[in-house]
């Protein structure tokens, strides 16, 4: 069996982590460790959430750190503060046995003045979000050229969140001949392009397989109308006694909707959204980590980074549109050995984006039938005879008040003390599900159509061109290919669109296009906002979006037109403008 020792690791950090309880080596260390130790080759690391990827560089780069510097060697970019924080005290806890090793937390939401004065003092490794260390730079407190190693942690994260020009600002104040790696749970084109650009024959190192979801995940799914999605997530969680998970839901309005619901049904719930405040998110995570909630309803936005163990259940309250994002969600249970379920709550129009995710993460989703209340009610009070068996008792203290508990019960049988114990613990259980509705349970075939009407690809062009009840679809002519994503989509709403905060429902980003949903009453302040507007050089249009119009052949003839014109054919894209006049406009050009 390898040993931690056997990778090369120094005898005071093995000390630190056979203290921490790590025996054996999980397969990232194992494969990551010797190489950052005794080759020149930067690496690219795939390996889901929760593997030891830290440990896996930590120990390391804490290893080639040279004490006796008091300057930055290593810098470690995360995207977000809790994920930051997480590295910077799993990094103390490693280095606990070596003297004089500085590492400093950077990060925005806190006093930038303390962490100055930390700089000042002089450290060995920096642990930073992008947005916070660049303000650093440009007050000139943080000098790079000492780094010679290079840690993006969660690079898909990242550039989810629109970070990619932030890298690039960073790294240039880095020394050329640096160490780098780059860590991911998958590998979109963009991750490709960054080992390209930046790194030096990069080595790809992947624990598992490509893109793959967790491999101690059971992914199921519960398929119902989309009236009854709420009423399935309470039976789901009626269902598991003991459940201790994440909900997650696509926008900061139905996030919050949904929490306040479960606490008023009196489930141990709260929210994490993007509207609350820093000390808000931290009592709420305080109090989900500690166990005194069993369900955290999150924003994607909101949950990147969190760092907590035992996750019995994700549960999607919809599927994301990115499959990156669905592998995120999956990959926060069934960690370290554990197992865990991944729940998809959906109707029948996200069947195909079910299938898609099946095939881009090598599973296969279990569909299951909502549990019945018989069913729920059963495996509730089984639940409490499981607890009655187990609890501790202590005979010296509780027997001093057995006699008198005894003489007031004398007269019940045990079956009715029995009872009345059940009924102490249940009666609101079982008030709520005595006339429970039936939930209609939607069947999967496929609908008849025409002979030979096979289009499924159509139809599921036109489920994306389609918003959700409530709510406006808008189209933008930008997408992947242009660096575009949902990050700069957002912040380009906020910049633009003043006076009230837009809420961003579902969001499809696509190589040449986008479409995203927003409240009906904000559409028209979105296009307008949007419309002219420019992204990365690029000027962009904007509509709401026709549910029968072929986007991809519209974008790709405006980029057509872009080039023969120069960018100056707005005009002759106003509804009805002839056909005509746009071909003169063109030769008018070309002349």
């Amino acid at each position: 069996m390898t040993t931690f020792k056997d990778l090369g690791v120094r005898d005071d950090l093995l000390k630190a982590v056979s203290e921490l309880g790590f025996e054996t080596p999980m397969p990232v260390q194992e494969k990551v460790i010797p190489h950052l130790l005794n080759e020149d080759n930067d690496v690219v690391a795939l390996a889901q959430t929760g593997t030891g990827k830290t440990a896996a560089f930590g120990l390391p780069v804490i290893q080639r750190i040279d004490i006796s510097q008091r300057r930055p060697q290593a810098l470690i970019l995360a995207p977000t503060r809790e994920l930051c924080l997480q590295i910077g005290s799993d990094l103390a806890d490693f280095s606990k046995y070596v003297p004089r090793l500085r590492v400093l937390p950077v990060y925005g939401g806190s006093s930038i003045q303390s962490q100055i004065r930390g700089l000042r003092e002089g450290v060995q490794i920096i642990v930073a979000t992008p947005g916070r260390l660049i303000d650093l730079i440009d007050r000139g407190e943080v000098d790079l050229a000492g780094v010679h190693t290079v840690i993006l942690d969660e690079a898909d994260e990242m550039l989810n969140m629109g970070f990619l020009d932030s890298i690039d600002a960073i790294l240039e104040h880095v020394p050329e001949q640096r160490k780098m790696l780059l860590f991911s749970a998958t590998m979109p084109q963009e991750i490709a392009r960054i080992s390209k650009k930046y790194m030096h024959d990069p080595v790809e190192i992947v624990i598992g397989t490509r893109n793959e979801g967790a491999a101690n995940v059971k992914h199921v799914y519960y398929m119902v109308n989309a009236r009854d999605k709420y009423l399935a997530l309470k039976r789901i969680a009626d269902d598991n006694p003991n459940i201790y998970g994440i909900i997650f839901c696509r926008t900061r309005k139905e996030t919050q909707e949904i929490a306040d619901h479960l606490i008023d049904d009196g489930y141990n719930a709260d929210s994490l959204h993007g509207d609350l405040s820093q000390q808000q998110r931290d009592m709420v995570m305080k109090k989900f980590r500690d166990r005194v909630l069993s369900l955290l309803v999150a924003t994607d936005v909101a949950a990147r980074g969190l760092d907590v163990n035992d996750l019995t259940h994700v549960i999607n309250y919809g599927l994301p549109d990115d499959t990156a994002v669905y592998t995120h969600r999956s990959g926060r249970t069934g960690r370290a050995g554990k197992t865990g379920v991944s729940v998809a709550i959906i109707h029948s129009r996200e069947r195909g984006k079910l299938r898609e995710i099946e095939k881009k993460i090598g599973k296969t989703f279990e569909r299951r039938e909502v549990p019945t209340p018989q069913h729920i009610i059963e495996k509730q009070l089984y639940n409490l005879a499981d607890r009655i068996e187990r609890v501790k008792v202590d005979e010296d203290e509780i027997g001093k008040y057995l006699p008198g508990v005894s003489r007031k019960l004398e007269w019940l049988s045990g079956e009715d003390l029995l009872k009345r114990v059940l009924s102490l613990e249940f009666n609101r259980l079982l008030e709520y599900y005595k006339d429970a509705p039936e939930i209609d349970f939607i069947d999967e075939r496929p609908a008849k159509g025409k002979k030979g009407d096979n289009k499924p690809r159509s139809d599921k062009d036109k489920d994306r061109r389609t918003a959700e009840r409530g709510m406006a679809r808008i189209y933008v002519n930008t997408g992947k290919a242009d660096g575009f994503f949902a990050g700069n989509l957002i912040d380009m709403i906020n910049r633009n669109v003043h006076g009230h905060r837009v809420d961003v429902g579902r969001i499809d980003l696509l190589p040449s296009y986008s479409l995203f949903d927003v409240r009906k009453g904000d559409a028209a302040a979105v296009v307008q906002a949007l419309k002219g507007a420019e992204f990365m050089g690029k000027r962009l249009h904007c509509e709401v979006a026709d549910a029968e119009k072929n986007y991809a052949r519209a974008s790709a003839r405006r980029t057509r037109e872009a080039a023969s014109t120069g960018g100056n054919y707005e005009v002759f894209y106003k509804k009805g403008a002839p056909k005509k006049d746009k071909g003169a406009f063109r030769r008018k050009k070309r002349d």
